[in-house]
């Protein structure tokens, strides 16, 4: 099987892979994740996923580089990681009782082939509506910190979804079934990595 590098400090996208069984190394890049507001939210998480993943592959001689990127749209705007615990709770005011968008771009490169397979998953998530009791509530449990849009499904953020339409590893930050598929392209099935 091919050594498979993943390009992230997400514990998240860590244990999402360590579930399935696939060995992996962590090669996390650290670039500045520039929320630009002059391209769509799909091309700025494809971009961000292609720009990790081409600093991992840098000096790789061998390997499969996995990098994703994921942030929230909602009306619109684009909302990353929040900077503080103010700024958590002006997010989640404005997704209460609102849909939004999850997206994640994912890259997946090999060393010494020019060509990464790049694609964006989408998920509607619907929020129940939440008054600051809640919003306050859940911000003492401090989850949020380091999430986009300020809330972690697979945590205590889920008792203020109400519904989701796609993929629940998506929200959470990297989708399987789609990384899977683009493994797929190049060679290696990870429902035949146990």
């Amino acid at each position: 099987m091919k050594k498979i590098i993943l390009a992230s400090a997400s514990p998240r996208r860590q244990s999402l892979l360590q579930q399935l069984g696939v060995e992996f190394t962590i090669s996390p890049a650290n670039i500045k994740e520039n929320l630009s507001k002059s391209i769509s939210p799909e091309q700025l998480v494809r971009t961000i996923a292609w720009q990790k993943a081409r600093l991992v592959l840098q000096g790789l001689q061998d390997g499969i580089v996995i990098a994703a990127d994921t942030v929230i749209s909602w009306e619109g705007r684009v909302m990353g990681k929040p900077l503080d615990r103010d700024d958590a709770f002006a997010m989640l005011s404005q997704l209460s009782g609102h849909s939004h968008q999850v997206l994640t771009g994912v890259c997946v490169a090999e060393a010494g082939d020019e060509t990464p397979d790049l694609a964006v998953e989408s998920t509607s998530v619907f929020f129940r509506p939440l008054t600051k009791e809640d919003i306050d509530n859940y911000l003492s449990h401090e989850e949020w910190i380091d999430k986009a849009g300020a809330y972690a499904i697979q945590g205590c953020g889920a008792l203020l979804v109400e519904r989701i339409e796609g993929c629940f590893y998506n929200v959470v930050g990297l989708p399987l079934n789609q990384l899977n598929m683009m493994l797929r392209n190049k060679g290696m099935d990870l429902l035949g990595v146990r």
